[in-house]
């Protein structure tokens, strides 16, 4: 568990390599663009929407005793929360918009790495809205799943002792919902929702490291540029070595009849 971890966050010198080798530079610049965008957006909002949270917590208080310290732990934990918030939906919403991109690119290099082509019947109006549903599908289950777990170590981490540990899971949890998403764009291929999810909890070690590491360049002030790119490539690398294809083939093919 541990060695699939440390794989997750080795594969992103691989992948760079990969991305270099194959001259995907175009998978990398305007996904780049497209999160600059939304990372100016999203943390304009947080910031102004900072003290609201604040003001908001701090109201609850009904004593006039001590009332600017409560406002003062008010405005810093929700400062927090927005941060926690915008980190969730920027992260979500640059998958969602890059995934034009990732899909091809995760093919585009499971082929370099398998030496075959994948399934491809060219373009399907059904088949286009049942991938749209499918990742929505998976966007949406992964965002709340994720926003309670990390809503309950929020809580819990106001125990003494106890936050420091809680720190560090929140950060894993996310983590391990990032790397969810990044496999996906690879898994899409081969499974169905149920088996995607399947796969993940079976490398969720896997999914954390690729995500480690993609939560770290989305909080450089570079790195979230080629962060979503990256990151597939990554996955997309460790996910095929791990992929039985037989049963994945015969997934999609039971999807698409």
């Amino acid at each position: 568990m541990i060695n699939d971890f440390f794989d997750g966050i080795r594969s992103y010198g691989r992948a760079f390599q990969i991305i270099r080798e194959m001259r995907l530079w175009k998978y990398v610049i305007i996904p780049g663009l497209l999160s600059l965008i939304i990372a100016f957006a999203i943390g304009s909002a947080a910031w102004g929407l900072s003290d609201n949270a604040g003001n908001l917590l701090a109201s609850w208080y009904p004593f006039e005793w001590g009332h600017d310290f409560v406002a003062n732990i008010a405005q810093w934990i929700g400062g927090i929360l927005i941060a926690l918030i915008g980190l969730v939906l920027f992260k979500y919403i640059v998958m969602i918009v890059a995934s034009p991109f990732m899909s091809p690119l995760s093919q585009k290099v499971e082929e370099r790495l398998t030496g075959r082509h994948t399934l491809n019947r060219g373009f399907n109006a059904g088949k286009a809205v049942r991938d749209i549903l499918r990742g929505l599908r998976i966007t949406f289950r992964n965002i709340f799943r994720e926003l309670f777990f990390v809503g309950l170590l929020l809580l819990l981490s106001f125990i003494p002792v106890v936050g420091i540990v809680t720190t560090v899971a929140i950060f894993l949890v996310q983590a391990f919902y990032a790397g969810f998403g990044n496999m996906d764009y690879t898994l899409e291929r081969h499974y169905l929702v149920s088996g995607s999810v399947r796969f993940v909890r079976r490398n969720k070690a896997l999914a954390a490291g690729n995500g480690t590491i993609f939560l770290l360049l989305l909080m450089t002030g570079i790195g979230f540029l080629i962060a979503p790119p990256l990151a597939t490539v990554a996955a997309t690398i460790e996910t095929v070595e791990r992929l039985d294809t037989a049963v994945g083939v015969s997934e999609v093919e039971n999807d698409l009849v």
